[in-house]
């Protein structure tokens, strides 16, 4: 007990809400890559490994485009474009060719790293300062980087609000929610499939780019387990809106709530920092709070279960009569 109470003492409380803005600061960035898993993991229902790479090449784009001179801004469409490219190219793999999207994208994957290092010229990193360029968002300025990731976030949100009331985006979800009846009204579900993994990782470049840009350097690792990171911030963020709004959750709010997922597990991390706990467990802290707020949904299903239901009032019944009995 007394080794316990040396450790929690050891905790500098007046620490963690200087640490909480720049855990804010990265969540919105990897809220912004969350919406990109949200399109294929939710709405075409496809598990696209894409993202690893496609958030590697996204900061790689758009740190060599800023040295070259290029502005921020510029650099960062460029990182969009190419994520779309990445994304068509696994939509292609398996729509044209047959290869299961999870396997399309694993092989997307494997292809980008290499792709990567000959964007950073057989570099593993490359570094790109303040001090010399003028960036959309950095880690010197966490406030104002806050203000951009959320402005960008609410404007990618509207956008994508938007489309997908369109025609062609409600064709897009009709295609993860039934492709059967899909096809029978005439919709190319594979140009669908196709769209729909081109829009995903073009965001997910886009939070690359802007992860280069806060950290300061791109890094062929950077996106590594990107995917896990970006189903946490999904996951979390469907349980919370749903447990908030219930019903009245809507589209909008679903993709609003993605975003927030990603800085409530930012938020999370941060503290699992500041409590000290080994860094090298931290992947093994984001399985356990995945699969946690995966199980939530089929829980709480379980427990509103009309069969379930019936057995807990027949067991009580049963109880009742061998009491009288």
């Amino acid at each position: 007990m007394s080794g316990i109470a040396a450790y929690f003492s050891s905790l500098d409380i007046l620490n963690l809400p200087g640490r909480l803005p720049g855990g804010i600061a990265q969540g919105l960035i990897w809220g912004i890559m969350a919406l990109g898993v949200y399109i294929t993991f939710r709405v075409l229902d496809i598990a696209d490994l894409t993202v690893d790479g496609s958030f590697a090449t996204g900061g790689a784009v758009t740190v060599m485009l800023i040295l070259a001179g290029w502005p921020a801004w510029a650099a960062l469409l460029v990182a969009i474009l190419v994520g779309m490219a990445a994304g068509l190219v696994t939509g292609l793999l398996h729509t044209k060719l047959g290869i299961p999207a999870i396997l399309a994208g694993i092989l997307t994957q494997f292809a980008l790293y290499s792709i990567n290092l000959h964007i950073m010229k057989e570099a593993a990193n490359k570094a790109v300062s303040a001090d010399k360029y003028s960036l959309i968002l950095t880690g010197r300025n966490v406030p104002m980087a806050i203000l951009v990731g959320a402005v960008i976030a609410i404007v990618i949100i509207a956008i994508l609000y938007i489309y997908f009331g369109t025609e062609q985006g409600s064709a897009v979800r009709a295609t993860g929610d039934n492709p059967a009846m899909s096809r029978a009204q005439g919709i190319n579900i594979n140009s669908m499939k196709v769209l729909g993994l081109a829009v995903s990782n073009a965001l997910v470049a886009l939070a690359g780019g802007l992860m280069a840009q806060y950290q300061g350097y791109s890094d062929i690792n950077m996106g590594r387990g990107a995917i896990v990171i970006g189903l946490a911030a999904v996951i979390i963020g469907e349980v919370l809106g749903e447990a908030l709004l219930k019903k009245y959750l809507n589209f909008m709010g679903r993709l609003s709530f993605v975003v927030i997922g990603g800085v409530i597990y930012y938020i999370v991390v941060v503290i699992v920092l500041w409590l000290r706990l080994p860094t090298n467990d931290l992947k093994l802290f984001t399985a356990v709070i995945v699969a946690i707020f995966l199980a939530v949904p089929y829980l709480r299903a379980q427990a509103k279960s009309s069969f379930k239901l019936a057995g807990k009032k027949g067991a009580k019944l049963n109880a009742e009569d061998k009491s009288c009995v």
